[in-house]
């Protein structure tokens, strides 16, 4: 082994290396989910808190969610080594294979986010009885944590769409430890925008998304060793 091997590897194996190379790799993660998403989330910020406005707010995440599953490509298939770092070219790939697979399965649970949130803003317009604002609540949280569920596996896998989204209902219940994690992680995120604004997650959208591949990690196993040759 030549010197020039030996510093290479010692380069990008020591533990500071890693670190760095880990906090590089979030960045650049950030840098480009905050340009595919950007126009949206600024125009999302200036739209008036008013339940009028849910349809528009759809429209205006739309974009968010190819973005998410580029970033969970990016993060899951780059190495931490500072001798071969390309999370931009990973995001970019993985944003240009994953569009459409994450338009499939975002866009429908916009869609039923939105009918459930109009219905728990204009619940006494319709007429339903206070006792419907849980089970509302809890078919929204099910339908989030499925279309995570379903971001992660698309991003990472290639089946079909209605394949997708059974193995993203079945694994709610296989894997009841991702289901959990992805909850905590849903109301921590949900708690940092009460708490400051919506602007914050956006600014840590990096880290929750490598925090989402973390707590994915047994279904992913499970999927790759039963569902895929």
């Amino acid at each position: 082994m030549n010197d020039t091997t030996h510093a290479g590897r010692q380069l990008g194996d020591g533990p500071l290396s890693r670190f760095a190379s880990r906090v590089y790799i979030l960045l650049v993660v950030e840098v480009l989910l905050l340009l595919t998403t950007l126009p949206a989330l600024l125009a999302l910020l200036l739209l008036d808190r008013d339940p009028s406005n849910l349809p528009l707010v759809a429209l205006l995440l739309t974009p968010v969610g190819p973005a998410i599953s580029a970033a969970l490509y990016a993060l899951r298939h780059q190495r931490p080594d500072l001798t071969d770092l390309r999370p931009a070219a990973l995001f970019w790939r993985g944003y240009r294979s994953n569009v459409g697979g994450a338009l499939r399965v975002w866009t429908p649970a916009l869609l039923w986010l939105t009918v459930l949130a109009l219905n728990l803003a204009y619940r006494d317009a319709v007429g339903l009885p206070s006792w419907w604002v849980v089970p509302l609540v809890l078919v929204a949280v099910g339908v989030i944590l499925c279309a995570l569920n379903a971001l992660v596996i698309t991003s990472l896998f290639e089946f079909r769409t209605r394949d997708v989204l059974r193995l993203a209902v079945h694994f709610l219940v296989r894997t009841p430890g991702v289901t959990v994690g992805n909850a905590l992680l849903l109301a921590a995120a949900a708690g940092i925008t009460a708490v400051f604004s919506e602007a914050v997650p956006a600014l840590l959208a990096s880290v929750i998304a490598l925090g989402v591949l973390r707590v994915a990690d047994p279904m992913v196993h499970l999927i790759r060793k039963e569902f895929t040759a």
